[in-house]
């Protein structure tokens, strides 16, 4: 088995506790014209995919115009930065996760489906930042989660094969794209499973 040499987080649900935070975003945005996502729908459905993916399928679900999804794009990231601001704080767990990791020798990434601005705010809010030699978003690759560029680009940006990254995900659309990857895969349930013991048990035996 390939030695691990670099862990790459997802971020939402995993180093962040913001699911909802995008859930109420976009359909603050949606409800200025009239749509909206149901809590099932948005579970179920839409959870994890870019913003720009999940305004397509309302185009062809409820016949969302095509014309507004700029301008809901843009409000829905406006609208998610006033809640990161308001309710983003650090995490000690995970503050000391990833500085004992970094300590360890191990190479560490963010690699997420949200925009670069959101995942560079969120990694500073929580201040996370300072232990990070990647972050990748969904605006830095051609196909986002499932498909496995992020996690490949992720590895090539920490300089390392993907089977010798060890990704931390706790959304099925994200563990399918690191397994075609070709990466090993840590799947946790939220934020609170995300522990520098649990992951170091995933770790080959350091000698």
């Amino acid at each position: 088995m390939t030695r691990i040499q670099a862990i790459v987080f997802d971020m939402d649900g995993v180093l962040i506790d913001a699911k909802d935070w995008h859930y109420e975003a976009l359909n603050r945005a949606l409800g200025l014209f009239g749509y909206t996502i149901s809590r099932y729908d948005h579970l179920v459905t839409f959870d994890g995919l870019p913003t720009r993916r999940k305004l397509e399928m309302l185009s062809r679900e409820q016949r969302l115009p095509a014309a507004l999804h700029g301008f809901l794009n843009e409000l829905k990231q406006g609208y998610t930065t006033e809640l990161i601001h308001a309710r983003c704080k650090p995490r000690f767990q995970h503050e000391y996760a990833l500085s004992r990791l970094k300590a360890d020798g191990l190479g560490l990434a963010v690699a997420s489906n949200s925009v670069r601005a959101t995942v560079e705010l969120m990694m500073e809010k929580s201040r996370l930042r300072p232990y990070l030699d990647a972050i990748v978003s969904n605006q830095d690759i051609a196909h986002p989660k499932p498909a496995p560029d992020i996690y490949l680009k992720a590895a090539a940006d920490l300089g390392v094969p993907p089977e010798a990254c060890l990704v931390v995900e706790d959304h099925p659309h994200g563990i399918a794209a690191a397994r075609a990857a070709n990466c090993r895969v840590l799947v946790v349930q939220d934020v609170n499973d995300v522990t520098y013991e649990r992951v170091r048990a995933e770790l080959d035996p350091v000698p």
